[in-house]
């Protein structure tokens, strides 16, 4: 028991010291002091102290070598602690002003990775996930040789699945919406023609993207059900529209489980065209 208190009030006092010299540095106008404790505490991990006093010291360390090293460590801890929107504007800015510095490659990467990092889920707004893209293959175009080079590519794939995945999901979401019964739409066509429209659009701007299968499925059920609901002026070309899809659906993908579904919606396209 003594020994265990014994170790408490050695920590608290090891604590109270860290903290006491924290504060001092903070007080002191000595930046050279200031800037070797910054490093310290980036060496050792203690990276929020880091960045609070780094961040005094970007301009008037700015054109040295301690500058470009500040910058950067800056930039770094603002990531380690996971404030990625400031850590991509700090990276940016590092490459910006040293853009032949000793850490311009590894700035110019985690640009894309502070973005990666801070990217929402498909379903929300897929800004940052776009500019994360744009910033790993600004990357890729600047260092085709660099070790990162893989990490960045496989990253920047990764995005353009959550990009593929946002469009799935709202293509999907109007084909739903227009079976809805209480939709105000009338015949709810507006909706299968917005699952048509956006599914389309995703297949031309992915054309390699490994929902194609589910992309064209939508198509092919939203096109049928727009000939069900049409009306009577517009009904024949809409099934003659959607039976084509459905070979078109058969002749891609001769294996899907879907096959089956697609042959009867061909079934009750013929019925209706006589054809």
């Amino acid at each position: 028991m003594k020994k265990a208190t014994y170790i408490l009030a050695l920590l608290a006092m090891l604590l109270s010291s860290c903290a006491g010299e924290y504060n001092k540095v903070l007080k002191s106008t000595d930046l050279d002091y200031r800037y070797e404790y910054a490093k310290q505490c980036f060496a050792e991990g203690k990276y929020s102290r880091a960045a609070s006093l780094l961040i005094d010291l970007i301009t008037p360390k700015k054109g040295s070598d301690d500058g470009q090293e500040a910058l950067y460590m800056l930039a770094m801890s603002e990531y380690m602690i996971g404030d990625y929107e400031s850590a991509s504007t700090t990276f940016k800015k590092y490459y910006q002003t040293y853009p032949n510095g000793t850490y311009a490659e590894k700035a110019k990467f985690y640009v894309g990775q502070a973005l990666y990092e801070g990217a929402p889920e498909p379903r929300l707004d897929q800004s940052p996930t776009i500019g994360a893209i744009n910033a790993y293959q600004e990357f890729l175009d600047l260092y085709p040789y660099s070790e990162l080079r893989q990490q960045a590519q496989d990253r920047l794939f990764e995005l353009q699945d959550k990009l593929v995945m946002k469009e799935l999901l709202s293509a999907q979401l109007y084909y739903n919406l227009g079976g809805y019964f209480g939709n105000i739409n009338s015949n709810n066509e507006s909706n299968y023609i917005a699952s048509i429209i956006t599914a389309q659009n995703a297949l031309r701007t992915y054309p390699y993207n490994k929902w194609r299968e589910d992309f064209s499925l939508i198509i092919m059920k939203s096109k049928f059900e727009l000939a069900e609901n049409s009306s009577e002026d517009k009904r024949l070309e809409r099934y003659r529209d959607a039976e084509d899809e459905c070979y078109g659906f058969l002749n891609e993908f001769p294996e899907s489980r879907n096959c089956q579904l697609a042959q009867r919606y061909i079934n009750k396209c013929r019925r209706v065209t006589g054809d």
